[in-house]
Order: C-alpha cells, then sequence, then structure tokens
C-alpha cells in the first residue's frame, strides 16, 4: 500500500515538466518574433549608376542608297577563231598579256595564202589583156561596119565578147581581192583593247575556218561594267531621278563590304521586269584602270539616289526595338528616359528619326542595363567603338 501510494505522482510529475518547457519554448518565440518586428529596417541600397557611351542627335545631310549585289560584266569580249585553213607558225601573245588593238597574236604559215594571191593575180592579168584585144577588135569591126565591110551581126557578136571579156576582169578582181584578205587573216591581230586569256594553241597545230575552239579570248578591261537587279519596289526611286537616274553614282565594295572597290555612274535600266524574281537589271560603267574589277566578280553595289538635306539622325546602334517599336534612351539630368521614335533612312552609319531633336543626348552603350529612369553616368566615348558600315534600311 506504502510503494503504491509513493510512485502515483511520478507520470503528473512529468506532465507538468512538459507543460513549463512548452511554456517557456511558447515565450521565446514570442519574444523573438516581437523583437523582429520592433527591429528598425535595413535601408535599402541605392540604385545602380549605369556608365553609358554618349552620342547626339545631329541635323545634317543623309545620303539615300541603294544596295545590291551585282555581277562584274566586259563590255566586250572576244573569241577570236580561224577564218582560214592552215598550220599556226607562230603565237605572239603571252597569258594575262594586256593587248592593244591590232597587237599581233597568231601567226598562221601565210606561204599558201601568198601563193594563192599570185595566182589569181596572174589570172587577172591575163583576162585583162585578153579584155584589151577583145576591145581592139570591137574598135575594128566598128569601123568596118561603119563602111558596110562586115555584117552587122559581127559586130554584134563583138560587142557581146568584149562584155563577157569584162566580166572575167571583174571576176578575176575578186578572186584577187579574196586571196588578199585571206593573206591578212594569216596573220591574226587583236579586234580591241583587252587583257589576253589562257593559251589556248600551240604552234605546229592544224587550225581550221570550220572550228569552233577559238584560238585566243581577249576581255576589255576597261572601262567595264557591273550588272546588278534593283527592286521593283525600289525601281520608282530611281525612274523619278532626271533621265531614270543615269549618270547618278554608284559605288562598288568587296565581298565584305570593307573596301571600295571602284566608283562609277549608272548606264541604263533594263526595259522590263523579270516576272520570277521581281527585280529589273541595270547597269553602271567603272574606270578600272586598275584592275580592281574583274569579269564575273561579285560586288556589292551602293546606288546613291537622293541626299536628305538637313535631317535629324542619330547613329545606327543608339536605335533599339521592342517588337515594332524603335526607340532611344535619352541622357538627360543624370537618367535615362525612354523616347520613342519613327525609324527613317539609314546610311548604314547613321539614320534619320522623327521625335527627337537635334542636339539630344543619347545613350550608345549599356542597353542591357538600361530602364526608363535609371542614373546613368557618362562615359569615355573614345572608346565606343565604331559601328560597322551597313546596307540601307
Amino acid at each position: 500500500m506504502t510503494d503504491e501510494g509513493q510512485g502515483a505522482p511520478a507520470p503528473r510529475r512529468r506532465r507538468r515538466r512538459w507543460f513549463v518547457l512548452l511554456a517557456i519554448l511558447v515565450v521565446l518565440i514570442a519574444v523573438f518574433w516581437i523583437r523582429r518586428a520592433t527591429r528598425p529596417a535595413k535601408p535599402k541600397p541605392p540604385p545602380p549608376v549605369v556608365t553609358v557611351i554618349p552620342a547626339r542627335a545631329e541635323r545634317t545631310d543623309l545620303p539615300v542608297y541603294l544596295d545590291t549585289i551585282g555581277t562584274v560584266t566586259s563590255l566586250t569580249t572576244v573569241a577570236i577563231a580561224s577564218q582560214v585553213n592552215g598550220i599556226v607558225e607562230a603565237v605572239r601573245y603571252t597569258e594575262g598579256q594586256l593587248v592593244e588593238r591590232g597587237t599581233p597574236l597568231v601567226d598562221i604559215d601565210p606561204r599558201p595564202f601568198a601563193a594563192a594571191l599570185k595566182q589569181a593575180e596572174g589570172t587577172l592579168h591575163r583576162d585583162l589583156q585578153l579584155l584589151a584585144q577583145a576591145r581592139m577588135d570591137l574598135a575594128r569591126y566598128r569601123e568596118a561596119w561603119a563602111h558596110n565591110a562586115i555584117a552587122k551581126q559581127i559586130y554584134d557578136d563583138q560587142v557581146h565578147v568584149v562584155r563577157q571579156a569584162e566580166g572575167t576582169v571583174l571576176a578575176d578582181r575578186g578572186v584577187v581581192e579574196q586571196a588578199r584578205i585571206n593573206l591578212r587573216y594569216a596573220s591574226i591581230t587583236s579586234p580591241i583593247r583587252g587583257r589576253v586569256g589562257l593559251r589556248l594553241v600551240d604552234p605546229g597545230n592544224l587550225v581550221t575556218a570550220q572550228s569552233t575552239s577559238p584560238l585566243v579570248v581577249i576581255t576589255q578591261m576597261d572601262p567595264i561594267s557591273v550588272v546588278f537587279p534593283i527592286s521593283e519596289d525600289d525601281l520608282g526611286q530611281l525612274r523619278e531621278l532626271p533621265g531614270h537616274g543615269e549618270g547618278i553614282q554608284v559605288t562598288a565594295f568587296d565581298r565584305a563590304r570593307t573596301r571600295v572597290l571602284a566608283t562609277g555612274a549608272l548606264r541604263t535600266i533594263d526595259n522590263q521586269i523579270d516576272t520570277t524574281t521581281g527585280t529589273v537589271r541595270a547597269r553602271a560603267i567603272f574606270a578600272n584602270q586598275d584592275g580592281a574589277l574583274f569579269p564575273n566578280q561579285f560586288v556589292n553595289t551602293r546606288i546613291l539616289v537622293r541626299t536628305l538635306q538637313g535631317v535629324v539622325t542619330v547613329p545606327s546602334s543608339t536605335i533599339q526595338r521592342d517588337g515594332q517599336k524603335a526607340f532611344v534612351y535619352a541622357v538627360e539630368g543624370g537618367r535615362a528616359h525612354v523616347v520613342p521614335v519613327t525609324v527613317g533612312a539609314s546610311d548604314g552609319e547613321r539614320t534619320q528619326v522623327q521625335g527627337l531633336t537635334a542636339g539630344t543626348r543619347v545613350a550608345n552603350s549599356s542597353f542591357e542595363k538600361l530602364r526608363e529612369g535609371a542614373l546613368v553616368q557618362l562615359g569615355d566615348q573614345t572608346r565606343q567603338a565604331r559601328p560597322p558600315t551597313g546596307g540601307p534600311r
């Protein structure tokens, strides 16, 4: 009985101990949240300052270009073939040689043609003597017929003999002239000023007038032309110009558009649009003394259509886009402000804009960090790389 009475309060003491621990925990949690709630808030850090490279909107004259890809085309290309049959005696040109009109190129053995000329001249000389004899007989027959010494038929027959001899002489003269032409054909000269291609024939080979293989190909290099397509949408800009744009400046760039190869002028525009491509071909003429343009070379061409006078422009790299909308970050009072603009013509480096006044300073870098009202400071403008030259927009 005594042992059971002493062990009964033990569970109650354990429960009481847990209640005390739980109460202490609740008090600690309450104190923690009260102190947290009453603790003064930390001040927010100041917004970051973005360093930008500045640029200015300027009122300038802006050239408007059309850019396209063209092919260099020689104005004259001559594939010279033999006009007589014979053995090649000498090749007088070297590969890649610049030749003038009349420069000797290929010699064909002239001896057969010289012999044919002498033979034709001999035949002509003989027939001239026969014609002279026939005319002498005609004079005698005329006098005899006038004195009724011969019948008129004899006189008439002699008239026709003279005419036959005259026809024979005329034919002989033609044979002589043909023989002289063949003899000249034996010495082939350049018909134009240009550049000779690769060697196509060697001495000792037989060439014929019926062969389709050329002996030499000559290409005119200066002046030279570039043929390029123009979109039918842009054709109206050229047709509005005096003379449909004939004579306006055309510049040829290399494939990478990093170097100017030559500057020329528009010669003409084709008379119809290609319905499969929606373009019309045009030809520009270039002086090519330095040989920078080579036939069949692909070049980038830039056509100066017009020049806009006194328009507001900004560097093309400052214009940002959000879908179909364009804007710039104007820098004023140490902050960046979004200014919507309407984009116009461009020469690649600068672009015409509306909605911005001349003299406004705009950001030209750090666009990924800029927002409306962002704090900005101006960086060193000389460190900004020059934007690459591009085509018109």
